[in-house]
């Protein structure tokens, strides 16, 4: 049970439009120890993955934009290719467009066993294609590519956590400079101005010179005449 407990801790997004397929991929995961969250559109998905659709008479708008919801986390999401208005292949697209939903893991279901469609879907990014019905066989080639979402996001993690840092240290580094910049600048204010070799020299000079010392005394001293 120890892999039963690790898989719990990962959330699965099932979208399908049929209640049918839905009961039963979500029946599926539990057995398998996941958690899921089920909707019944690729529009209700985006919602819940904190995205929403832009307006679509202008083909220069992004198809989806950040919403005000709170991020959910979510580890793999796995669709009906099948749905009215948004299909599975368009959910695809639109997850791999988001730069903050891009390496959630998307697979794809379909009753329908078409080549062309296969390809395009793992073309365009998704790791598995089922064919349904899903059997519970099939759910265990979900786990690999979780982990390995995982392990990238850790790893880009630990390589943002080291930036910080490095920008940190840098940052302290700057400011000891400055520190002892302003401490050498308040030292040289303190120190008197140095004495010109010049100048010493003269006042020795005018020392020596002194009429004091140059002119021979003569008290206590008679002449006879």
């Amino acid at each position: 049970m120890v892999m039963a407990a690790a898989d719990s801790q990962f959330h699965v997004l099932a979208v399908d439009d049929s209640l049918i397929d839905r009961k039963l991929i979500e029946r599926l995961l539990k057995t398998s120890s996941y958690q899921v969250t089920t909707v019944d559109s690729g529009s209700k998905a985006l919602e819940f993955l904190g995205l929403y659709e832009d307006d679509q008479s202008s083909p220069e708008s992004p198809s989806v934009s950040p919403s005000n919801q709170q991020e959910v986390g979510v580890n793999l999401v796995i669709t009906d290719y099948c749905m009215p208005g948004m299909t599975g292949y368009d959910l695809l697209k639109k997850i791999k467009e988001s730069s903050s939903l891009r390496n959630i893991p998307v697979v794809i279901m379909s009753s329908e066993n078409v080549p062309s469609r296969i390809n395009r879907c793992l073309e365009e990014g998704a790791e598995e294609f089922f064919l349904k019905p899903v059997r519970l066989s099939d759910l265990s080639r979900l786990r690999p590519h979780i982990m390995k979402t995982k392990s990238k996001d850790q790893n880009q993690g630990k390589e943002e956590n080291e930036e910080k840092q490095e920008e940190s240290s840098e940052s302290l580094e700057a400011s000891q400079e400055q520190d002892q910049q302003v401490v050498d600048q308040q030292q040289q204010q303190q120190q008197p101005p140095p004495v010109p070799a010049n100048s010493n020299k003269r006042k020795a000079m005018e020392e020596g010179l002194s009429p004091d010392r140059t002119r021979p005394r003569y008290n206590g001293i008679t002449t006879v005449v």
